[in-house]
């Protein structure tokens, strides 16, 4: 009997595979960045830079378990050493005031009184 039941297993999982066809990427085509025109202003981005304002680890990890739990959006990048979390990138600083807004609604309503948001703009990639 357990040779049969084995016998059966293997025939199944042989079969996983079957009718699946297996594509390869396509490949993109390459993108050309166009020279800006001098004078010609770069789009300006913002964030919303969460934190709590001494920059512990264990208050991040919380923080940011905390952020995925009520839908919010997060990266982190490391300025001067400390781990920062930010909300973003915002097209309009107006977009990133209503995010801001949100998320200031949202911590009072749990009580989370030891974090702080501000506005910032988007760090630039170096």
């Amino acid at each position: 009997m357990r040779k049969v039941a084995m016998a059966i297993v293997v025939l199944a999982l042989a079969g996983c595979g079957e009718g699946k066809s297996v594509d390869t990427p396509k490949a993109k085509p390459a993108v050309t960045e166009s020279q800006p025109q001098t004078g010609a202003i770069a789009p300006q981005e913002w964030d919303v830079r969460v934190g709590p304002p001494d920059h512990k680890l264990q208050a991040i990890t919380d923080l940011t378990a905390w952020l995925l739990e009520h839908g919010f959006n997060f990266y982190i990048v490391k300025v001067d050493g400390k781990d920062e979390v930010l909300l973003g990138p915002f097209a309009t600083k107006a977009e990133a005031e209503a995010k801001q807004t949100l998320l200031n609604e949202k911590m009072a309503r749990a009580k989370k009184t030891d974090t702080v948001s501000e506005i910032i703009e988007h760090p630039s990639a170096q």
